[in-house]
């Protein structure tokens, strides 16, 4: 944008131009991928840095330019473009011989194909492996005629699915109707907090480079885990916390490990081990399992290596919206919620669980709640059915996360 609102024309622009005049496509006038194609012409790399020049971050949204996507990932040009670029390619000649004409039911598929091959560097992989692209000179102009079938014959409407119709009531009333309702258990702590100030600055979440009022609602929700955990534990336990934490640490996200040991070591802490690894293959022993905020799934995994474990746990979920059928674990869990709703309407509860963002108005943060009460009352009843005894707990104070609820578990003795 800033290159379009100059009026003089430097050298260096000149020379942006000039490779980009190589690699236009027919239609010259798209911004994104004019700059896209010149990022890949310079020679110079760019710096490594998380966050744009001051002078774009103050741009205001209303005064950019429609956007498209360019590349796989964005306007750039990437690795994951790399990855894609040979499935893709064999896809397209397999269905060119099938079936020609399904190719141009695909133009984001064919448009995404054919940007990647105006990058220089791939023509050049190209001809040194003898690999002969497509091209479809005519994609836009055929997929926009319609069809001689529709010009004579009428064409019937599709007819959307309606399985969220009416949002979550009609599901919240036929579990009403059964007698399940959102139970949350009162807090067994709500007044234990962690003394921050009297703790090592390393400690603090804000040293996970967040904003101050992130870091406080993190001090918050670390408030109510550590609290439960603290009164449940016995000396010589050993405390797992999945998706990040303490004691022994494990995270699939080498960035976040790396940064927690280097706190962990600073700290001069010698009874943390940290694994980076999916939470499925931990196989060892333990006997309290932690997770805040694990994201939709990844909260069955954790509460399901606790139970193989036959260790207590103490989980905040996340992300629910993400919650769907695995090859572990199905939906819904519990006997209870089987035998009153079908997989389709779990989702449903499970969708809008997530609307309870600040944002929103407070009766539909309201329904959010009692969703979220819903799904992990599921969970909560599915451990009890493995010998368990759960409750469903909000957290304290509930601002300090839209996603406030805690599940608490410990084997029957």
């Amino acid at each position: 944008m800033q290159q379009e609102m100059k009026s003089n024309k430097t050298d260096e622009r000149k020379e942006v131009q000039e490779a980009t005049s190589q690699n236009s496509l027919q239609d010259p006038s798209s911004l994104e991928l004019t700059a896209a194609l010149s990022k890949l012409g310079v020679q110079d790399v760019p710096p490594k840095t998380t966050r744009e020049p001051a002078h774009i971050r103050k741009t205001k949204t209303s005064d950019l330019p429609s956007l498209e996507h360019v590349f796989a990932e964005g306007l750039y040009f990437t690795l994951t473009d790399v990855v894609l670029l040979p499935c893709i390619h064999q896809f397209l000649v397999s269905l060119q011989k099938v079936s020609p004409d399904k190719i141009y039911e695909l133009p984001l598929i064919t448009g995404w194909y054919e940007r990647v091959l105006q990058v220089h560097s791939v023509q050049k992989a190209a001809a040194a492996t003898n690999i002969k692209f497509l091209h479809f000179p005519h994609m836009n102009t055929r997929h926009q005629e319609p069809s001689a079938s529709s010009k004579t014959e009428p064409q019937e409407k599709e007819v959307p699915e309606c399985h969220f119709l009416g949002g979550p009531r009609p599901t919240m009333t036929k579990l009403k109707d059964h007698g399940v309702e959102a139970d949350f258990s009162p807090h067994p702590c709500p007044t234990q907090t962690i003394d921050w100030g009297s703790l090592p600055a390393a400690v603090s979440p804000a040293e996970g480079k967040m904003s101050s009022d992130r870091a406080l609602r993190k001090q918050q929700q670390l408030n109510n885990l550590l609290s439960v955990v603290s009164n449940m534990a016995k000396p010589g336990n050993t405390i797992v916390d999945f998706c990040s934490g303490g004691i022994i640490l494990i995270e699939n996200k080498e960035e976040s490990l790396m940064r927690a040991r280097d706190r962990s070591n600073g700290l001069g802490l010698t009874n943390i081990w940290f694994v980076q690894a999916n939470l499925d293959y931990f196989t060892g022993n333990f006997n309290i399992g932690v997770a805040l905020h694990a994201c939709g799934v990844a909260t069955d995994m954790v509460i399901e290596q606790c139970i193989i474990a036959r260790a207590a746990f103490v989980v905040c979920p996340c992300c629910y919206g993400f919650i769907q059928n695995t090859f572990k674990t199905t939906f819904p869990q519990s006997c209870r919620f089987q035998n009153i709703l079908s997989y389709k309407e779990h989702m449903v509860l499970c969708r809008f669980a997530d609307q309870t963002a600040v944002q929103l108005p407070p009766e539909r943060r309201l329904i959010g709640k009692n969703c979220m009460g819903l799904v992990d009352l599921d969970r909560a009843w599915a451990s009890e059915q493995r010998g368990y005894k759960a409750q469903v707990i909000s957290m304290e104070p509930e601002s300090c996360s839209p996603k406030n609820n805690m599940i608490v578990g410990c084997p029957n003795e």
